[in-house]
Order: structure tokens, then sequence, then C-alpha cells
């Protein structure tokens, strides 16, 4: 899945997206934020993000240093994409929000440190998060 077409619960927002390596860099985020809304990021390419719909239902959050921009739908609540402080410039979007994607589609997702600051572009893995199906 190299592009795919996704958005919020209710449909509010929309997109289209051009994802860097397809689900390849599906992975969690340990910063406070991420690990309270528990979901799993998933890269898209340089410039590879278009919002069809929705811009007036986004809503926008920052916390910390203000450099990653978090996007949720006003509506329903929904994150559906964020701008990275990691390495600025650069979008990800939840997968779960991806048409026909689910998070327990990855059954092993690596954890990247999020909590304390590294340097732009180096991201430092803190652990592994695995499903098992019953």
């Amino acid at each position: 899945m190299a592009e795919a077409e996704g958005g919020c619960h209710c449909g509010a927002v929309r997109f289209r997206t051009r994802l860097a390596q397809g689900l390849a860099t599906a992975g969690r985020c340990t910063c406070s934020y991420c690990r309270m809304k528990g979901s799993i990021s998933v890269t898209v390419a340089e410039g590879g993000f278009q919002l069809l719909s929705g811009e007036d239902s986004l809503g926008t959050y920052h916390f910390g240093t203000g450099v990653a921009a978090h996007h949720f739908c006003r509506v329903c609540g929904i994150n559906t994409h964020h701008h990275r402080s990691s390495v600025p410039g650069q979008v990800a979007v939840s997968a779960a929000c991806l048409d026909g994607v689910s998070p327990f589609d990855f059954l092993e997702l690596p954890v990247w440190e999020g909590e304390r600051e590294t340097p732009p572009g180096q991201d430092v893995l803190a652990g592994v998060l695995r499903y098992s199906p019953a």
C-alpha cells in the first residue's frame, strides 16, 4: 500500500496520502500524548499528504516544545494525522484512519522513544509491542 485514502470516524475529515514505505513504517511513540491516544502512526512521503475535505472541522493540539502538531476532528475527536517533532516537516497519519486498515493488522510494532528529546531524524527504539490474536 503506497497510496491510500482515509479519514476520521464521522467522515467530516478525509485525506489522500502517499506513504513513504507503505505500512512498513508503522509504529507507536512513548511520549505522553501518543501514549494516551494509543495510535499507530505511519510515515507519509514528502509532499504526500492531501486534505480532501474537513479543513474547517480540524483542530490542532501542541504541547511541550510546540513543534509537533497533532490534528484531530473536532466533530468526532479522532486524531487523523500529525506533524512530527522528531523530524520537523514530516507528516504521519494514524494507520487506523486509513481505509481498510486496522490496528490489529500489525502483529509486531516498534515503539519509538518520545519521552526524551532525541536528535532530529534519529529515532531511538524504546521497545516492541506485540499482538497475539486469540
